[in-house]
């Protein structure tokens, strides 16, 4: 059953991917809260957080969920977008 609600994941451009950078750059400088939606497992998922860490070259990067206030560690390519609240 939950493979039938499984979406695809998402292919960004370069611009998008850019634009990505950009945003986590500018969260990480300004202790900015920003919304993160990734893909996991089959799914879009959309939390609240502070980055902690960006590392462009490793393709990672650890924010801190508003919520629950856990670091989480994921790698780039799982964001499909980030944007400030």
């Amino acid at each position: 059953m939950n493979k039938q609600l499984e979406v695809p994941q998402p292919l960004l451009t370069e611009e998008q991917m850019e634009q990505i950078n950009f945003t986590l750059i500018e969260a990480l400088h300004t202790n900015k809260l920003v919304y993160l939606t990734y893909y996991k497992n089959g799914q879009r998922i959309t939390e609240t957080g502070f980055i902690q860490f960006f590392d462009s070259l490793r393709d990672l990067f650890i924010f801190i969920d508003e919520v629950f206030e856990l670091k989480n560690k994921m790698r780039l390519n799982e964001l499909i977008d980030v944007c400030f609240m």
